[in-house]
């Protein structure tokens, strides 16, 4: 798994999806200062690293998941991946919204799901969990038999640790936070104490910086 890991993280630092800045940190919207950015949704521009990541997350899904009946999509960042993967494994596809929608049905999943159905999950980004365990929460509230959730990437804080312990849902993603460190450190485009200054940022995101 290591070596897949390390496999997506170059993938992904050689079309430019994840940029460190350690130096001019990004701000997120809950304020949190972050020396990364990942954005996820410009794999889908280059065909052969989509490709390449849909396949892998089809060979996850049939060693871990078998058993696996619906592929959903957290919406929006990855339903395109979801599409990609179910379209890879044959298998009916749905996505989540982050919110029912304020008009028609006012669907929080769409598409066809039937209760009982084993769900696994496909989503782009984890940080703390808390959105991508909400579509978890979404499709077990409906019925749903939720598996797993497979994630491009995860800055693997402890609290999306936790989070998803305390849900019981599995986690596995094709990329994290410590892959991208080594890969950088290996290149050369930061020092070993860039690295343990990064390293503090995982461990204590909300007072990095600071």
């Amino acid at each position: 798994m290591e070596d897949l890991q390390l496999e997506v993280t170059k993938k992904l630092v050689e079309i430019n999806t994840i940029k460190i800045s350690p130096e001019s940190p990004f701000t997120w919207a809950s304020g949190w200062k972050s020396p990364i950015y990942c954005d996820n949704r410009k794999v889908l521009s280059y065909p052969a690293v989509r490709t390449f990541i849909a396949k892998r997350f089809a060979e996850l899904i049939r060693e871990k998941y078998p058993q696996a009946e619906v592929i959903a999509g957290v919406a929006t960042g990855a339903i395109a991946h979801g599409v990609l993967v179910a379209e890879e494994l044959g298998l009916p596809f749905v996505y989540v919204r982050s919110k029912p929608k304020d008009h028609g049905l006012e669907n929080l999943i769409e598409g066809d799901l039937t209760p009982d159905q084993k769900v696994v999950i496909i989503e782009d980004l984890v940080s703390t969990g808390v959105s991508s365990l909400k579509a978890a929460e979404a499709i077990r509230n409906f019925g749903g038999d939720v598996l797993g959730m497979l994630a491009i990437f995860t800055y693997n804080f402890t609290i999306a640790k936790e989070n998803f312990e305390e849900a019981n849902i599995e986690l596995t993603t094709l990329s994290k936070y410590q892959n991208l460190l080594e890969l950088a450190l290996s290149n050369g485009d930061i020092t070993e104490d860039q690295k343990q200054d990064l390293d503090s940022w995982r461990i204590d995101p909300a007072n990095w910086g600071r």
